[in-house]
């Protein structure tokens, strides 16, 4: 009898490790192609319509990437950039109406104007045409995040087109000003939606008749850290986002109009250091509670939804980079619950900055560092 409890007792604690253990699945079987190497602190990637990529250099260059892997100059006529510890360049999307209108559009750490009377800098989203000949012609910044701080740190930031055409763009709190995720008045620490010429479309959450008091137009949501990844849900358009927390408290998040995300009032991080605590854990009244968050820190980057049938039994799965976790995360979901995680590629020891799936259904990677690569990842 003896004998039987111990094996039942060695039973349970074994069940109770693998619940809490990332599941794992044939994540050996993954191959990871290099496309291209030789990028300088790359952080973003995003498909043309005929295949070839755009991707972003922290210092401020956009290149162009052919689909032989050839990596092209960089694009002329960008805006300054201010390319300071986590700032710098960082997103690129293409309009949806690429065919028409041959828009792309990117986030960037804009430095104060000199003559301004301000100084610092703040997170900016601009536009360009990108003409047959690869030349970028009429540049303009359509938003600019305020105030500007002298931070340079938490700049965010990421950009994902809804539905309906209009832009969410994830911002950071930089980093010394996080009581102001909580404060309407600004842009620091919230997901702002903007239509494609830089406005505040009148059903935002806080603008038009549902303006408050106090809050800019611009604003979606609030109460956010530091936004890594946006992604759009396949099936239900839904707005998805990671975020880096401190010490801990790494979350994905669905994003919902006019809701409070909780930072730095209740979170799962802790004060660098000390670690002692911030706010509080929640759930809490009046804040979304994390579907998915991660003690100690993985430092999520960029997410993607896989729509892809190249990877049987990911359909569904949201894929997340990180870079102290130097892996890629693979959720399985059921509706909106995280139910099953899989950490994918930490042999490979690398920071992965982003990750989405090309038109041809493969899944692609960026790693951060100074010989940053763009890698495919076949079976």
């Amino acid at each position: 009898m003896n004998l039987l409890f111990q094996h039942l007792g060695r039973t349970l604690l074994t069940l109770a490790v693998l619940a809490v253990l990332p599941f794992q699945t044939a994540a050996q079987e993954l191959k990871p192609v290099t496309v291209v190497r030789g990028l300088s602190n790359a952080w973003a990637l995003a498909f043309l319509p005929d295949g070839r990529m755009l991707v972003t250099e922290k210092s401020g260059r956009l290149r162009i990437v052919a689909k032989d892997g050839a990596l092209g100059q960089p694009l002329a006529n960008m805006p300054p950039v201010d390319d300071t510890g986590q700032c710098g360049l960082l997103d690129v999307a293409v309009d949806p109406q690429f065919a028409q209108n041959r828009f792309i559009y990117w986030t960037f750490a804009e430095p104060a104007a000199a003559g301004s009377g301000q100084s610092g800098n703040s997170t900016a989203v601009a536009r360009g045409r990108l003409g047959t000949d690869d030349k970028l012609t009429e540049v303009r910044t359509l938003f600019v995040q305020q105030p500007k701080v002298a931070s340079r740190l938490h700049c965010g930031s990421r950009i994902a087109f809804a539905r309906d055409g209009t832009l969410w763009v994830g911002l950071g709190d930089r980093f010394e000003r996080k009581e102001d995720a909580q404060r309407g008045t600004n842009h620091l620490g919230k997901i702002i939606r903007i239509d494609r010429d830089g406005k505040a479309p009148a059903d935002n959450p806080f603008a038009g008749a549902n303006g408050r008091a106090g809050f800019a137009p611009e604003v979606y949501s609030l109460g956010h850290r530091n936004i890594q990844g946006m992604a759009i849900h396949p099936v239900t358009g839904d707005l998805w986002e990671s975020e880096h927390g401190p010490q801990g408290g790494d979350e994905i998040n669905r994003i919902e109009a006019g809701r409070n995300y909780g930072w730095p009032l209740v979170t799962y991080g802790r004060n660098y250091g000390t670690g002692t605590r911030i706010g509080e854990e929640g759930p809490k009244a009046g804040f979304e509670h994390p579907l998915k968050w991660w003690v100690p820190s993985v430092a999520p980057s960029g997410l993607a939804f896989v729509t892809s049938d190249r990877y049987p039994g990911w359909k569904g799965s949201l894929l997340m980079g990180t870079l102290r976790g130097q892996a890629l995360i693979r959720l399985t979901l059921d509706g909106n619950q995280v139910i099953g995680e899989e950490r994918l590629l930490q042999s490979l020891a690398l920071r992965i900055r982003d990750v989405r799936q090309g038109p041809d259904g493969y899944i692609y990677i960026v790693t951060d560092g100074s010989d940053g690569q763009v890698m495919r990842l076949e079976r």
